[in-house]
């Protein structure tokens, strides 16, 4: 008879690895962090440094893609990625005066926005008939669900982000141009 049972090549394990080194840790320090799990400001905060992560992870792949292309004699056009000091994990962008910068305001809140001539602060249009762009920021803000999952949202929906980065640098990319 054949084993019909998927291998579990697409489940996430660092949780379980997670747990394993915290007990070893408090084997070795005598500290405990029972509840850990149940704290919703905790997951939040671990959530919101992983999402930015992924999202500079992505960001840095597709801005290395895009200076590639436009070739090595376009240095004053290449994008470039400066961490922001004193904070985690925020960046931005910058090109051409123009800075797109990705800020971690809070555990649950990230910022989006762009910078221009280093005070001018406006948001990138949603889509071809947005009126909106130039005023405010964009902000994706988490959701603690069923079993405290965390999902990350904008205006309410869902965040992917492949389609938040494609959409953001794309942005970045043609008002830089400029």
């Amino acid at each position: 008879m054949e084993n019909t049972q998927q291998p579990l090549v697409d489940i996430k394990t660092d949780w379980i690895e997670t747990l394993a080194l915290e007990e070893l840790n408090m084997d070795e320090t005598g500290i405990i962090h029972i509840d850990d799990h149940l704290n919703p400001a905790h997951l939040l905060e671990e959530s919101s440094i992983l999402f930015m992560n992924k999202l500079r992870e992505r960001v840095d792949i597709y801005a290395g893609k895009f200076n590639e292309y436009r070739g090595a004699e376009a240095g004053g056009s290449h994008i470039k990625t400066f961490k922001i000091s004193n904070t985690i994990n925020d960046f931005m962008l910058f090109r051409n005066s123009l800075r797109l910068v990705f800020a971690r305001k809070a555990n649950d809140l990230i910022s989006i926005c762009f910078l221009s001539s280093g005070k001018d602060v406006f948001a990138a249009r949603l889509n071809s008939e947005d009126n909106t762009a130039g005023h405010g920021i964009h902000e994706i803000r988490a959701h603690v669900g069923a079993f405290n999952k965390i999902t990350w949202k904008f205006q309410g929906e869902n965040v992917d982000l492949d389609a938040l980065v494609k959409h953001y640098l794309s942005e970045f990319i043609r008002h830089s141009s400029r």
